[in-house]
């Protein structure tokens, strides 16, 4: 087991706030080709709003940040010798980008009629959300959920086997 590492310390200029205002821990930040388009996408598909955008060379996308709900987002186009590779030229995406909406209904309606690929039929689920995934055309994978109900630890076991059980009498196996 690897020995955690210390944590460094940021020491903010005198009135600089090391982290933006409006920004979480963690902000997912997407490299793609044809930025501009998927801002337009994003925009359709989730109700994304773009609050900046920085052009580089050749009218590509340098930077551009996005916010999705209370949430941002960050990406930029491909540039020629950068070690990013698209998701579609990847042929999938290893990361998912999970979004919960108060109406996650209305939201997948959006999103598909926008163009968005069905991964996982939205539905509600065992563990007590109602829940589906898709592919947006730039291929990255978005879940959408809304919770429905919190369980206890029990009865999340429970459904989580009784699902299971009827997966396995399905001769499907559980993903």
């Amino acid at each position: 087991m690897a020995k955690p590492t210390k944590a460094v310390k940021v020491r903010a200029r005198k009135g600089v706030d090391p982290i933006p205002e409006g920004f979480h821990t963690v902000t997912p930040y997407l490299a793609l080709n044809g930025a501009s388009e998927a801002i337009g996408w994003y925009a359709r598909a989730f109700g994304a709003v773009e609050l900046e955008r920085r052009l580089g060379p050749g009218g590509l996308i340098l930077h551009a940040r996005l916010k999705i709900g209370d949430s941002l987002l960050m990406l930029s186009d491909i540039f020629p010798g950068s070690p990013h590779r698209s998701a579609l030229d990847l042929g999938t995406s290893p990361v998912t980008l999970h979004l919960y909406a108060e109406d996650v209904n209305a939201l997948w309606e959006r999103a598909v009629a926008a163009g968005a690929k069905v991964l996982f039929p939205l539905a509600d689920q065992f563990w007590g959300e109602r829940y589906g995934q898709l592919v947006d055309p730039f291929g990255h994978h978005w879940s959408l959920a809304s919770r429905k109900e919190i369980l206890s630890e029990e009865e999340h076991a429970r459904r989580a086997q009784a699902w299971a059980q009827a997966n396995q009498a399905q001769g499907t196996p559980p993903t």
